[in-house]
């Protein structure tokens, strides 16, 4: 019996293939039964141009068995089985594709589409097997050949007796080892595991003889075991079923039966596209925000799979990440089964329904939020800070996408709103989007600098999260209006004011802001004459890109980079307190320090910033009390 050996492979080349493409050993299942639906597929095919030949789905099957004690599982499929020619063809030469091939020549719509290329994945079974064995019998002959091989070495193709048409495939399990239980394979629950888990979705039934416990007749507590034959796979995937055919709780069965989570999904998008790529996807957007999403372990991504065939359990590349919050999964015929991670980063088709997808959940976002404002509110609860961090992240590239789904606290609505919204309310005199930063709407609601664009009867923007002045600032302008926070030096809006400080009141106290400000050395730019507080005595503003609300995010950071925003001490020159500091400038220089660094640490504590000795002010505070 000669041995052939395998044409233009070498060993290394096998190895690599197997190593490189599959990162876990349990999709050699997964390749075979998809091989096996290719060979029924295959016979539907062939049916159509032969009258001599009728095909009956119900009558085509694929059979998984496993005999520990000869360490062997089984494969059988009754589908259109290989000729001599063919074993060597398909199975001789390393990713020669019978499959594909036989793809191009007989392309149909009808849903009978050849999975896999079977020149590659099958030979991810020599991952669990020291020797493979293949007997088939193809339609209309009465001759069966053995096609047996032990890996790199070669293969040796004999003939054999087989009653029925079709394929099986025998791998000899290899044996334990410290590294690899390889006895797993052979293990009932664990193939039923994997089954489900990859090829659940295969469109012919896939049968097992499976192990139960059952009453025995006549008995009421006595069990025994019993072996039946049952079929392991769902079939019929949901998302190839007409949209009209399904209901909400068939979806919301779907998102539990996949484990996508535990809650009752928000929303779901079912996507059927079929033009220059075909693809279906179904997508959830979750009520509630996972445990662990803003964590390390979190792991963004869709299932992909290959015509039903699961070929990728969270494909990252898939979702964006300020839409990672997404889950489901998608199933495109023209992707390849058998492509590695890396491979998948270089698809062009795959980028092309991620792309398509992006916008997809964007405007279902959208459509929510007009729509259904209850159930957009509830999810920008849960997701809100993930779109902020779209905006911000890589530039600003994603702002445009994302900036008509922000949502923040208004002072006049006193609920959450649009950007759009506030432009509508806007009055023509006003120039500017106002915003102020805070921990709390209420203490926001308490600051000093809110006063004066409050009065105006401006609508002010609370922004409560960490990174919701970043988000802000790197939008810049919504609709050509800017962004302007209520601690910003200029507020667009001083010069209309009739009790603003006059630039001659300003001079003639210069020499007491100049000490002030002396005083303050290091930690204030300088101290001026307020000119947008009204009952409040102090404040602080900024000037420059930084503001105090960014400072205290970007120092609460783990490297803690001591960034400082210019920092300006505003004091209101109609307060009583201002009287007292022009007495005491005139009286008291000393008793004047005192003051200054009460009122610098009364504005600290307004911010929310950290006092810089709380001893000292303390002290200071007692002083003033004798």
């Amino acid at each position: 019996m000669e041995k052939k050996q395998f044409k233009a492979e070498s060993k290394r080349l096998l190895e690599m293939m197997i190593n490189s493409i599959y990162s876990q050993r349990e999709v050699f299942l997964r390749e075979l039964l998809s091989n096996a639906s290719d060979a029924i597929d295959k016979l539907y095919y062939k049916a159509l141009t032969d009258e001599n030949l009728t095909f009956n789905k119900d009558d085509y099957y694929i059979k998984v068995s496993a005999d520990k004690e000869k360490r062997q599982l089984t494969i059988t499929d009754t589908g259109i089985g290989m000729t001599q020619a063919e074993l060597e063809t398909n199975l001789g030469v390393i990713a020669k594709s019978g499959s594909l091939a036989f793809k191009k020549e007989n392309e149909s719509k009808d849903g009978h589409d050849i999975i896999g290329q079977f020149g590659v994945g099958f030979y991810a079974a020599f991952m669990v097997a020291d020797v493979v064995t293949v007997i088939s019998k193809p339609i209309g002959s009465t001759e069966a050949y053995r096609w047996e091989s032990t890996g790199t070495d070669g293969y040796t193709i004999t003939p054999c007796e087989k009653e029925k048409v079709g394929t099986e495939i025998i791998l000899t399990i290899k044996e334990n080892t410290e590294e690899e239980d390889y006895g797993q394979f052979l293990e009932e629950y664990r193939l039923k595991e994997i089954i489900k888990k990859y090829s659940d979705f295969i469109r012919y039934p896939i049968k097992m003889d499976v192990t139960e416990s059952k009453l025995k007749e006549g008995s009421t507590d006595e069990y025994e075991q019993i072996i039946e034959e049952k079929v392991i796979n769902s079939m019929v995937p949901i998302w190839k079923k007409n949209k009209s055919e399904l209901s909400e709780e068939d979806y919301e069965q779907f998102y539990h039966e996949k484990h996508y989570g535990f809650d009752k999904p928000l929303k779901h998008i079912h996507i059927n596209v079929d033009g220059t790529i075909r693809y279906n996807a179904i997508l959830y957007i979750p009520e509630s925000i996972p445990f662990d999403y803003y964590s390390k372990e979190f792991e963004k991504g869709l299932e992909l799979y290959s015509n039903g065939v699961l070929i990728m359990e969270k494909c990252a590349d898939l979702l964006p990440d300020y839409f990672s919050f997404v889950k489901g999964m998608v199933d495109s015929e023209d992707l390849s089964l058998n492509i590695s991670r890396e491979m998948l980063q270089q698809d062009r088709q795959l980028k092309l329904i991620a792309k398509n997808i992006n916008k997809k959940i964007k405007n279902e976002l959208v459509s929510l939020l007009k729509n259904d404002r209850e159930k957009y509110e509830s999810f920008y609860k849960s997701f809100g800070r993930q779109i902020k961090f779209g905006v911000y992240s890589d530039f600003g590239a994603n702002k445009d996408m994302l900036q008509d789904l922000l949502m923040f606290y208004s002072s006049k609505e006193k609920k959450l709103v649009t950007i759009e919204e506030y432009i509508a309310r806007m009055s023509e005199d006003q120039k500017y989007i106002y915003y102020a930063t805070g921990d709390s709407y209420e203490r926001i609601d308490k600051l000093p600098q809110t006063e004066m664009v409050a009065d105006k009867g401006y609508e002010i923007l609370y922004l409560t999260e960490d990174i919701d002045e970043f988000a802000i600032k790197m939008l810049m302008t919504y609709k050509e209006k800017e962004f302007k926070s209520v601690s910003s030096g200029d507020l667009g809006i001083e010069d209309e004011n009739k009790e603003d400080a006059s630039e001659s009141e300003v001079m003639e106290h210069k020499d007491l802001f100049d000490h002030m400000a002396k005083t303050l050395s290091g930690s204030v730019k300088t101290v001026r004459a307020s000119k947008r507080l009204k009952s409040h005595p102090v404040c602080l503003s900024t000037e420059g890109e930084i503001t105090i609300e960014m400072e205290k995010v970007l120092n609460a950071m783990p490297d803690n980079p001591g960034v400082k925003s210019e920092k300006i001490l505003e004091i209101n020159p109609n307060h009583e307190v201002f009287t007292s500091l022009l007495n005491a400038y005139e009286q008291d220089k000393e008793k004047l320090d005192l003051y200054t660094k009460l009122l610098y640490n009364q504005a600290l504590l307004i911010e929310g910033l950290a006092i810089e000795d709380p001893v000292e002010f303390t002290n200071d505070m007692c002083k003033v009390m004798i």
